[in-house]
């Protein structure tokens, strides 16, 4: 299959490299010299351009969101009548809203797609083969999405090496990714504020590392993921400002019943999700 992929950072380039060998993959990115990297690495066969995109069969933009709706509007006309257009974003409801319409109108297809994989880094210079490997592609269809399409892009998502593919709703993909992704990456920006963060060295273990993983973040990416999704984040962030305030209450109080009951329902409630998987 001709897979065009657009934006060669963190996912786009580990896709490129992920696919590479059992598609040909073009690639586009505003970077030269990543284009020339992504060609000598053999991650990409040629350059996605004018020229080669309309002969794509499946186009992954690997973009920012408000990027992506803007390059499936400008480049609506170029793309191959039936091809497939993927978006590779954190949100959902923000991009599918801007590209449905666009590919009703001109004649190609558009699916969501959010790859659960990544990286404290981001650019091409750390994206990996093997960063897929086992993890899981969440797909977001429609009303207009057929099975023949939808196992199209599951054949690439497998071969990408991915383990799971979950199926989800823009609406439900937003309010879940509120609550497992953009909120853990709030609370680790929040918590290595603090003037302690300044002397953890040795004062830390495995669990200040796991805090403070995700502040390294790209803050533009993630201010447009989190504006593009204020009403589900705002939720989660209030909610667990007043969890958190309950403990706060109870260790002032010196209530050590009413802090032991936190804990043990933090607990069970852990040990529950455990029984899940």
């Amino acid at each position: 299959m001709k897979i065009g992929i657009v934006g060669l950072g963190l996912i786009g380039g580990s896709m490129a490299k992920a696919l590479a060998g059992k598609h040909t993959v073009y690639g586009a990115d505003l970077r030269p010299e990543v284009l020339k990297e992504a060609q000598d690495a053999r991650a990409i066969s040629a350059v996605l351009d004018e020229n080669t995109l309309g002969a794509c069969e499946l186009v992954m933009l690997a973009l920012f969101p408000q990027q992506a709706a803007r390059y499936a509007q400008e480049h609506a006309a170029q793309f191959q009548k039936g091809a497939v257009v993927m978006d590779l974003c954190g949100v959902k409801r923000a991009v599918e809203s801007q590209i449905l319409p666009i590919a009703q109108e001109n004649g190609f297809h558009y699916i969501g797609g959010h790859p659960m994989a990544g990286l404290a880094r981001v650019g091409w210079e750390y994206s990996r083969g093997d960063l897929f490997q086992n993890a899981s592609m969440i797909l977001v269809p429609h009303s207009d999405t057929t099975d023949t399409i939808l196992e199209t892009v599951r054949s690439v998502i497998w071969d990408a090496g991915f383990g799971h593919i979950e199926i989800s709703t823009a609406e439900e993909h937003d309010y879940m990714i509120a609550y497992t992704s953009q909120l853990a990456h709030v609370l680790s920006s929040a918590y290595v504020k603090t003037p302690a963060a300044q002397r953890y060295k040795g004062f830390s273990a495995g669990s200040f590392r796991d805090m403070t993983r995700v502040a390294w973040l790209n803050e533009d990416m993630w201010t447009e993921l989190f504006l593009d999704n204020p009403d589900y984040l705002a939720e989660e962030v209030e909610g667990l400002a007043a969890r958190l305030l309950e403990y706060a209450m109870a260790i002032r109080a010196g209530d050590s019943a009413g802090l032991r009951a936190l804990l043990r329902e933090g607990r069970e409630r852990k040990e529950a999700l455990e029984d899940r998987e």
